[in-house]
């Protein structure tokens, strides 16, 4: 982030801020324009009915909405042409920790915003930034879920209960096989649904702090992941027949009309379900991944960080924008509409398809996202793609071990 850096301190970026920005940002008609940039296509419609609400109240600040596709890449190639938005709504991830580290966001320490915010999503965040830094960059404000999600009418007639234990968990798959249910729906065509299962068995069994020690040369994949492997690769047994054929639209429509007993996904899939069916009664639970339930934490993680620019031009209008929507009833309709999890203590999600998630969250037995602290360059969900097809854990190790390297030396 040496660029980025650079592009903060720049001349170019200050005549930007003074110039192209101010024109930017004033509407027409004398009212401040704020652009608010989300990583999530799937609020949108969410976030349309807050940004009436908040412009109802605030009738001198528009608030434009942008939401791309890759909004990632987007947001990258945004950067190094400075043109950054007001406010972003983004995901706790590498990208983040890498603006929050160039100097680009503001620090909310110390703000009674922070102070509402759940412990252990404040860690995740500042968990994220490289170096030395002090300050936490972002308020997390949604939470996902890393799920098993279930056919209650399956589960029914198959005699089966949620399973607390991976030995449970197991003989459930097998129940399901031997009375000619497809198991697991799997949709590896398309290589990122591969890290729902891959999160929820690392998150569990990986060492804690890994990608620090990783860095440090006191843990490895090689190491520290072959059980890792192993579960994944006995997951795989109970899916389908061509488990790479299928894509994460095509789960979608199989799973809603019970092609099977369950799907790995996380919460943000159940919109998508309940659109192909919306009669489908669906339940969720966090994968046991050992035999000790007490271990079996949810892997969850900041789905939204909301975090203003330092630079804006309008910090007071933006700080007025976030503070509207860290208000309890509109965190309570967020997650609502989303399906989602709230990081602000005492928003809980009630509806009772999550009520098995909500539960570990609200008795914080909850663990990070794995993949969302290795390093971006590796490509993660490709080398995993891989290796499920290759089933070979000794050279996928080692090679997860050496791209990690390869991407921390460059």
């Amino acid at each position: 982030m040496n660029r980025a850096v650079q592009l903060l301190t720049g001349c170019l970026f200050i005549s930007l801020l003074l110039a192209g920005c101010g024109e930017e940002n004033a509407s027409s008609d004398g009212k401040v324009k704020l652009e608010l940039f989300s990583n999530k296509a799937e609020s949108i419609e969410t976030y349309n009915k807050l940004i009436n609400e908040f412009e109802e109240e605030h009738s001198n600040i528009d608030v434009e909405l942008y939401a791309p596709p890759s909004a990632e890449t987007v947001l990258r190639t945004r950067l190094v042409k400075e043109d950054m938005p007001d406010i972003l709504s983004i995901a706790g991830s590498s990208l983040y920790g890498e603006l929050a580290d160039a100097g680009m966001l503001r620090d909310y320490s110390g703000t009674e915003m922070l102070e509402e915010i759940q412990p252990s999503y404040v860690d995740m965040i500042n968990d994220l930034v490289p170096g030395n830094h002090d300050g936490t960059y972002g308020l997390p404000y949604a939470t996902n879920a890393n799920a098993v999600i279930y056919n209650k009418q399956l589960m029914n007639d198959l005699g089966l209960e949620v399973p607390k234990t991976w030995d449970e968990f197991i003989a459930a798959l097998e129940i399901a096989e031997e009375e000619g249910v497809t198991p697991i729906y799997f949709t590896l065509k398309d290589a990122w649904t591969g890290m729902i299962p891959w999160n929820a068995v690392a998150g569990v069994l990986q060492p804690d702090n890994f990608a620090r020690k990783k860095n440090n040369g006191e843990a490895s994949f090689t190491e520290d992941y072959p059980e890792v492997t192993d579960k994944m690769l006995t997951l795989l047994e109970y899916g389908l027949n061509d488990n790479f054929q299928y894509g994460y639209n095509d789960g979608n429509n199989a799973f809603a009309n019970g092609e099977s007993l369950f799907y790995f996904q996380g919460n943000w899939a159940i919109p998508e379900l309940k659109k192909v069916n919306p009669e489908i009664e669906l339940g969720t639970f966090a994968m046991p991944v050992t035999n000790d339930p007490a271990k079996n934490e949810l892997v969850s993680g900041v789905d939204v960080m909301l975090t203003a620019l330092k630079d804006s031009e309008h910090p007071k209008e933006a700080r007025q924008f976030i503070e509207f929507m860290m208000k309890e009833e509109n965190a309570k309709q967020y997650i609502e509409e989303q399906y989602a999890f709230s990081a602000l203590k005492g928003v809980k999600q009630e509806d009772e398809m999550l009520s098995g998630l909500q539960e570990k969250i609200a008795n914080d037995e909850i663990t990070s996202f794995p993949d969302h602290y290795y390093p971006s360059g590796m490509q993660a969900p490709n080398l995993i793609q891989a290796f499920l097809i290759e089933k070979n854990s000794d050279a996928f190790l080692k090679k997860m071990d050496r791209e990690w390297e390869k991407v921390q030396k460059r």
